[in-house]
């Protein structure tokens, strides 16, 4: 099987094999690696691209610099992404760079999870969790996405 997967830094669509996932492909563009132990900022129109072609689960914190529960949040976001590994990749949208992205996703509360999957939104999660919760929250359909495979 391959993995298709936009590149959240530069935007470029890129096929990785299934075999080369845990041998840390990078962007054969910008060369920025494709799956990340810490979460990316991404910009709207990447992260829209992202959500429509990328075969693998993307889990994204929208959130805001003055917000304090996302600025509580983000430790235990980048300690999920980390445990999580390769299973889903992990990004993050500042909400107040990107206005729009309120409209769009219906985003009425911050920090607010949500997972993406095969093109569409999966589940969502408004308020801070703890690594460990957040962990659980996106193993649920990130091991959906290793079954699919299987």
């Amino acid at each position: 099987m391959t993995l298709k997967l936009v590149c959240l830094s530069c935007g470029q669509g890129n096929r990785v094999p299934e075999t080369r996932r845990e041998a840390g492909p990078k962007c054969g563009s910008c060369g920025k690696p494709l799956l990340s132990a810490a979460p990316v900022e991404v910009t709207l129109p990447i992260l829209q691209k992202a959500i429509r072609i990328d075969t693998l689960p993307l889990v994204v914190d929208f959130w805001a610099e003055w917000c304090g529960p996302c600025r509580m949040m983000a430790p235990a976001f980048a300690g999920a992404a980390k445990t999580l590994g390769s299973r889903a990749r992990f990004a993050k949208l500042d909400t107040q760079a990107h206005p729009e992205a309120g409209a769009i996703y219906g985003i009425r509360g911050i920090p607010l999870m949500i997972a993406f999957r095969n093109g569409g939104e999966v589940r969502r999660q408004v308020g801070a969790l703890p690594q460990d919760a957040i962990v659980e929250w996106a193993s649920g359909f990130a091991d959906a996405h290793s079954a699919d495979r299987a």
